[in-house]
Formats: C-alpha cells, sequence, structure tokens
C-alpha cells in the first residue's frame, strides 16, 4: 500500500509537469499559426491508450511513461520524420517561421518549468508557512549518527556555523549542502562550554554526495528521555514503565539523553537491564526488563516540539511570491554549483543520477499535499534546467542551433539536423537507461 501511494504521486507529479512543459511548446506554436499535429502525454510507439482528434491536432495518451511530447510540422525532433522534411517548406511548418519564432516555441517548454517551480514554491509558503527549530533552542545540542560522528561532531555539540554559513535554523541538510557545494572545510560548535572548530576533510565532499549516504542523518535535536510511546507488549510495558517516566540511570550508571539510552541498549540484546526512572518528578522507580534479540524495550521519547519552541512564518500571498522565487533561484543555483563539483571530481556523477525509482522514493508513503507540491517544484526546476542542457534532441539542443542562426545567419541543414538529432535521442536513452540500472544495482546490494 505504501508504494502505491509513492507511486501515484509520482505518475500524478509527472503527468501534470509534462502536459505543462508540453502546453509551453503548444502554446506558442499555435500562436504562431503553426500546425500541432500531435499533443501526447507519455510516448506512444505502435499503439496509444487514448487519441482522439481535435482541429487537427492529435491528442492522446502514450503507454510508454517516459515522458511526453508535441509533434510540430516541419521539425525535425524525435518523431524523425523523413519523409515531411522531404517536402517543400510550408507556410504553417515550423521550419517557415522566422527563427525569432522557432526560438520562442522551443523555449516554452523550459519557461514553463522554471515558472511552475517558482510559484508553486511561493504557493507552499502562502498556503503553509513555514516552520523551524531556532538552532539557539537546542537546549542540549544535538545526537549525532555515526556519520556525523566521523565528521568530527558529538553528542551535545551546538552548532554555531559551517564554513561562512551561520547555523541559524535546524536543518541538518544546510551541513551537507555547505560541504558539498560550498566546500566549506570547518564546523565551528559550542562544546562542554568552548568554541571549538572542527577540521573537515575534503573525502567528505564524496563521502555526503554519495548514493548510500543520501538519506543519512547526521544529527538529530538532543532530547532527555522522558517516556512517551509505550509498545503494547513490550518489556517496559510488562515491567511497569509509565507514560512520562523520565529515564535519570541505567544499570547503576546515570542517564538522562534518549542517544545515551539507545547506545548502550544496541549493545545489549537478550540482556536484563535495570532502570531508574523519575516518576510524577518526586519519586524514583528502579525496574528490570530484558531487551528483545534487537536489543530493544519499546519505548520512545517525546517529539522535539515537547521540547523546543517551534517557530512559525507566514507569508502574506505578497510576501510568498518573491519568496518562492528566491527559493527557486537558490535551488538552481545549487544544481549549477554540483555540476561545477561533478566537473571537478569532487562528486561522482553516478551519485547524482537516478532513475524512475529513485524519482519515486522522493514521495513519502502517505499522501501529504505538501510533500507532493514541494517535490513537484524540485522536479519542474530540474526538468527546465536539465531541458536546457545543450544536447540535441533536448530543447537547449534545439535552442543552441537557433541561437547559432540567429548569430550568423545561416541556417543548419536539414540532414545535419537529423544526424545531430538522431546522435542526441541516443545518448539520452543511453543514459535513462544507465540512470535506471543504477537504481537496480543499489537495490540489489541493500
Amino acid at each position: 500500500m505504501e508504494y502505491t501511494v509513492m507511486i501515484a504521486q509520482f505518475i500524478l507529479s509527472l503527468s501534470i509537469l509534462i502536459i505543462l512543459h508540453e502546453l509551453g511548446h503548444f502554446i506558442p506554436a499555435k500562436l504562431f499559426k503553426t500546425r500541432v499535429e500531435k499533443f501526447y502525454l507519455f510516448f506512444d510507439p505502435w499503439f496509444s491508450i487514448f487519441k482522439k482528434k481535435i482541429n487537427g491536432t492529435e491528442y492522446g495518451i502514450g503507454w510508454l511513461p517516459l515522458g511526453g511530447y508535441v509533434k510540430i510540422s516541419g521539425m525535425i525532433d524525435e518523431s524523425m520524420d523523413k519523409e515531411q522534411m522531404k517536402q517543400p517548406p510550408q507556410p504553417w511548418e515550423f521550419r517557415s517561421k522566422p527563427a525569432w519564432q522557432r526560438l520562442v516555441i522551443m523555449l516554452g517548454g523550459v519557461t514553463v518549468n522554471f515558472i511552475l517551480g517558482f510559484l508553486l514554491f511561493g504557493m507552499i509558503l502562502f498556503t503553509w508557512g513555514e516552520e523551524f527549530i531556532p538552532a539557539k533552542n537546542l537546549t542540549y545540542g544535538i545526537s549525532v549518527s555515526p556519520l556525523g560522528a566521523e565528521l568530527g561532531l558529538q553528542n551535545g555539540d551546538k552548532i554555531i556555523s559551517v564554513g561562512n554559513t551561520p547555523f541559524e535554523k535546524f536543518n541538518p541538510a544546510i551541513i551537507t549542502k555547505e560541504i558539498v557545494l560550498n566546500n566549506a572545510r570547518t564546523i565551528k560548535v559550542q562544546r562542554d562550554g568552548q568554541i571549538v572548530d572542527i577540521p573537515v576533510n575534503p573525502r567528505f565532499t564524496q563521502e555526503l554526495s554519495s548514493s548510500k549516504n543520501k538519506s543519512v542523518i547526521l544529527f538529530a535535536p538532543r532530547l532527555p528521555f522522558k517516556a512517551f510511546d509505550i509498545v503494547k507488549k513490550s518489556p517496559a510495558m510488562e515491567a511497569g514503565v509509565l507514560k512520562d517516566d523520565q529515564l535519570i540511570g541505567m544499570n547503576g550508571e546515570p542517564m538522562i539523553y534518549f542517544d545515551q539510552f539507545e547506545g548502550k541498549l544496541k549493545n545489549l540484546k537478550k540482556k536484563s537491564v535495570q532502570l531508574t526512572l523519575l516518576r510524577n518528578n518526586t519519586d524514583t522507580v528502579q525496574l528490570t526488563m530484558t531487551t528483545t534479540d534487537e536489543g530493544k524495550l519499546g519505548i520512545y521519547p517525546y517529539a522535539p516540539n515537547h521540547y523546543f519552541k517551534i517557530e512559525r512564518k507566514d507569508y502574506s500571498f505578497a510576501e510568498a511570491i518573491p519568496a518562492g522565487v528566491s527559493k527557486g533561484w537558490n535551488f538552481l543555483g545549487d544544481q549549477i554549483k554540483a555540476f561545477k563539483e561533478m566537473f571537478r571530481g569532487n562528486i561522482e556523477a553516478k551519485d547524482s543520477l537516478g532513475g524512475f525509482a529513485s524519482i519515486t522514493s522522493l514521495f513519502p508513503t502517505t499522501w501529504d499535499w505538501e510533500q507532493f507540491w514541494h517535490i513537484t517544484a524540485i522536479l519542474s526546476l530540474i526538468l527546465g534546467f536539465m531541458n536546457l542542457l545543450p544536447i540535441p534532441a533536448l530543447d537547449g539542443g534545439h535552442v543552441m542551433f537557433l541561437l547559432f542562426e540567429v548569430v550568423t545567419g545561416r541556417k543548419l541543414s536539414d540532414k545535419f539536423m537529423e544526424i545531430a538529432t538522431t546522435v542526441g535521442f541516443v545518448l539520452i536513452i543511453s543514459l535513462v537507461l544507465y540512470a535506471n540500472g543504477l537504481d537496480v544495482f543499489r537495490f540489489l546490494n541493500k
């Protein structure tokens, strides 16, 4: 059921992006009186699921969900309709239009993608606002994961900055971004009342960007261990642990934090442990229980918002739109930085590639409209950015050739365009197969 929800969100998001992208080509083509023969969601080799002809344009849904297309008369594209190109140019054909009109038609798709991404970011802020925990509110510091500890962080650290960027809002992704994209080489923390500069080894640029660490969280807020969720029939429930019991010791050792408790337990599988708990803030109780085969007791603490004040920023419509544009622009800037780091060899290209499984995994296992639109905004900007790459068969390839024509006044031959489009199409298909092959490889090696 969880995977069904994820797949449904992926298909809906993909359909919205494809239809709007193709409308970006379709509308200016119509405005310039260029004939559009087909408008398809998904590809339709050999047959289509649905099709209907309206005013000379065939609208349809294909069976191969690798994208979509509009077939514009007199244009060399992935349809490779060479017979049409052998005929004399007609006034309604793409090739008969002025270069500037052809340029507008080709840029229409990515323009829609960028506008959609910026608009969605803005509307998310307008509808849901922004919630965050100010880093200064983390009274107990952070609790680090093994990768965070390898980076040099310690439980209880209070992060001040990474590189030249202040750590003002609690968000572990900021650390990863600054190290991977901005080459931050120090993390400043407050540790035991002292200011400490932690040097960052350059190898963490690749470590943090690798596919195996994409979902790893470097740290979380450090929490005192007050019991909130007690699993039914668990060792903790059977031993008599009650909600709001507060841990103060285990096996005679003083202990108050959940990370201390969890760290000790993982080495005590099927062992007897004694918890010292503070009940009702006045009574001290000691309870003995035996851990499970996995080293669990079935007891979990309150969420961070029980301990720390979460701040909220609401946006008016007039505030949300420019904030959304700024957020989208920063995201695009990060994509460009990532490309630069790949060319420098600091990020492995294969770690930044993913197929349909990788994209589907971005969506949550339950339907959450805020998350859905947020991921759709990201995908829209990525789609626009990738389509602008100067690769024949992509919009960016067509734009590159049109700009050449505008600057030099020389139109490239149809034969050259056929060969370039074929090469570009083979390259894109190879890249798609490679990206999806990486997904399979990652799944088999989990």
